[in-house]
């Protein structure tokens, strides 16, 4: 077919397209390579935001709106390859949320799922379903869909300080499904009707009370500390070899199921040794790291980001992730595991080099 034959051919395509697009109807010929890609072609870029830079807007923050007045006062990270959409991913919300001393974020609940991991300062809490729990940095904290939850800011014998901690939700998934509900409660604050660390006392030892009937897909125990965490970390460190991908790495866990601790998220912690050189790998599920401790540098798709303690970085679907350790480092990360394990979608490369 010549050229001319070519452009007239062209023509009457997009006189037909017109036609059918007041009927709300669109070729799939010209869409199929972007609905069935050969490989996964996310928008999303991989991004790293310094702490260092973000602590004093957000402190700013509290000069300009108080947290009751907020609900949540939070800094979203949103995604520079998908700018307003208020996300991190395509399924993944995470920002930076801060309580000053003496202030109260109100009790409210939603069908997303929330974790909370404690980035800077200690003695704020969180109250899930009428139990409460101290929040120092490190700590993985859960909001299962629908629970009730607030926080506040108390501090330790007295001694207040600001506290600042990293939200990962599914609000993006949630959105996708239009399946979002919420519900401000009555009372600022929930009535506190069970001790302190009930929750790991009753399921955080490989043991379950024996009438004990669970409904939730989301696990019993909402506070994961950080010393037990990096206590496991450390014995893993003395027993066995770092792995050539990831140096050593465990998954939270839901002590009902083994299966991740949210419905929509599973949650990680890695160590790396001092020196370490990681070799490449990529999944389907696109993954958000909260710096802990260490340095080092992430090497994403070929582009470096240089990280410290309480940075946050995003890895996109299918971007190949190489971590590099300057000295000894520890990671938390949260992806949408879950979702792809469960409608049989996730894939995962360990490469080479």
């Amino acid at each position: 077919m010549n050229a001319h034959a070519n452009s007239e051919a062209a023509s009457f395509r997009r006189a037909y397209y017109d036609r059918i697009k007041p009927m709300h109807l669109t070729p799939l010929w010209e869409e199929l390579h972007n609905l069935v890609p050969r490989e996964p072609a996310s928008p999303c870029v991989p991004a790293l935001w310094r702490y260092a830079d973000i602590k004093p807007v957000l402190l700013e923050s509290a000069t300009l709106i108080t947290a009751e007045e907020a609900v949540r006062r939070v800094l979203v990270l949103e995604n520079p390859g998908i700018p307003g959409r208020s996300s991190i991913t395509q399924s993944l919300y995470a920002g930076l949320q801060l309580i000053m001393p003496g202030e109260v974020a109100p009790s409210h609940r939603h069908v997303q799922s929330a974790l909370r991991f404690i980035v800077d300062g200690k003695g704020a809490y969180t109250t899930v379903g009428g139990e409460r729990t101290t929040m120092y940095p490190g700590d993985f904290i859960i909001t299962p869909s629908w629970d009730w939850h607030d926080h506040g800011n108390q501090g330790l014998q007295g001694a207040s300080e600001p506290v600042v901690w990293l939200d990962g939700l599914d609000i993006p998934l949630v959105r996708f499904f239009d399946a979002g509900f919420a519900e401000n409660d009555e009372a600022q604050s929930q009535v506190v009707n069970r001790p302190e660390g009930h929750s790991f006392a009753r399921f955080g030892h490989n043991m379950v009370p024996v009438r004990h009937r669970h409904a939730s897909a989301t696990s019993p125990i909402f506070s994961y500390p950080y010393a037990r965490s990096r206590e496991a970390l450390a014995a893993l460190q003395v027993a066995e070899a770092p792995d050539p991908w990831q140096g050593w790495k465990l998954r939270y866990v839901n002590p009902l199921t083994g299966g991740a601790p949210m419905p929509t998220m599973q949650t990680y912690l890695q160590l790396l040794p001092q020196g370490f050189r990681g070799q490449g790998h990529r999944g389907t599920d696109g993954t958000v790291y909260s710096v802990v401790e260490g340095t080092g540098t992430a090497v994403v798709s070929g582009e470096r980001f240089a990280f410290a303690p309480q940075d946050t970085f995003v890895v996109p679907s299918w971007a190949t992730l190489r971590l590099e350790a300057s000295d000894e480092a520890v990671l938390f990360s949260f992806s949408d595991r879950p979702v792809h394990e469960a409608i049989g979608i996730h894939r995962e490369q360990f490469l080479d080099n």
